[in-house]
């Protein structure tokens, strides 16, 4: 049976409305005996072996609370960023009882980062994926996979690939095809900006002259202040400039390109459009009024899959930083439900 609702939040961008009431989790939340001893020492930070075509690596996973019932793993955007973008998560989480993993994938800040440029696969980051599932003992009864951005990518493929193991699958800020971002961005996003200033920024891609400081300038002004994360530039918040900090770019550019300003690098070709219909864990789409990603597209995808519904929240592409009321507990509330 299709269970689908439709979340859409009137108000304006921003911190909207009242703070949902602050939640006492049960003690058994805080209850540490059932893990390992090295995981407590640590605070729940563990490096978890994987195995891939160049050798055996580490990434760095961090728990927090104990739910044998429910367990969200997150994964992170970029490709190459970290797990900081979800840092405001620790607000909302816990005092829902909600057990979360962070977690760094490999090449990403706190995990190894192996100099091959044959790594940077879909396919092998799906197989790391499930490595880190397994190590963590998540299983059909309790795992909820959350990713945003490259994150949501890296959800589709792995749900794709082995929903048998899911209880739920939230896909956040991500379309299920890269060339329909690259027109929304062109058609829609790329029109309304000065194109003095868009010139400019083109000339710069043109040049390979990525790295020139001009070029950042121009797109966190007139583009990620925008469509990223719609805060003034003063006011983003320290985790989430921490993850640009952190970002590995020989990760990200040969993936992503130089820019969120549409998609250039290998992923330009994906496309799962045809394919998500197969997809029948209860799932959440998150979309965005002002989103890098077109939100009509989004909800699309919540009437695809056969047992989805659909959030809209108001900010940008990281609307967990610019509008987290909505976001948040439109996630909890999805994640409670299962």
């Amino acid at each position: 049976m299709t269970r689908r609702r439709h979340f859409t939040s009137a108000a304006g961008d921003g911190e909207r409305g009242r703070y949902r009431a602050t939640v006492t989790p049960p003690a058994t939340y805080f209850d540490t005996t059932g893990w390992q001893p090295e995981q407590v020492r640590s605070g729940g930070s563990q490096l978890i072996p994987i195995s891939t075509p160049s050798g055996e690596f580490r990434v760095w996973t961090k728990r927090v609370g104990t739910n044998p019932d429910l367990k969200v793993l997150l994964l992170h955007g970029g490709p190459g960023a970290s797990d900081e973008l979800y840092e405001p998560c620790d607000v909302w989480f816990p005092r829902h009882g909600i057990e979360y993993y962070y977690y760094d994938q490999l090449g990403s800040f706190r995990s190894d980062k192996p100099e091959d440029p044959g790594l940077w696969q879909i396919d092998r980051f799906v197989d790391e994926v499930e490595q880190v599932r397994q190590a963590l003992g998540l299983t059909r009864d309790n795992f909820v996979l959350l990713g945003q951005s490259w994150g949501g990518i890296l959800a589709m493929e792995y749900a794709l690939a082995h929903q048998e193991h899911l209880k739920g699958l939230v896909i956040s800020n991500m379309m299920a095809s890269a060339p329909l971002y690259n027109a929304y961005a062109t058609d829609v996003l790329m029109p309304a900006m000065d194109q003095e200033i868009l010139a400019e920024i083109k000339r710069f891609e043109a040049d390979g002259d990525t790295t020139n400081p001009r070029y950042d300038e121009l797109l966190m002004e007139h583009h990620y202040a925008l469509h990223v994360c719609r805060l003034p530039l003063e006011q983003w918040p320290d985790s989430l400039t921490r993850a640009l900090d952190h970002i590995n770019l020989n990760i990200y550019v040969p993936m992503q390109g130089p820019s969120e300003l549409g998609l250039s690098g290998t992923l330009s070709d994906w496309d799962r459009t045809g394919d998500i219909h197969e997809i029948t864990v209860p799932t959440l789409v998150v979309g965005a009024t002002h989103d890098t990603m077109d939100p009509k597209h989004m909800q699309w995808m919540s009437e695809e899959i056969p047992d989805a519904r659909y959030l809209q929240a108001g900010g940008g592409h990281c609307s967990q930083y610019d509008d987290p009321v909505t976001w948040h507990e439109g996630v909890i509330d999805f994640v409670l439900s299962l």
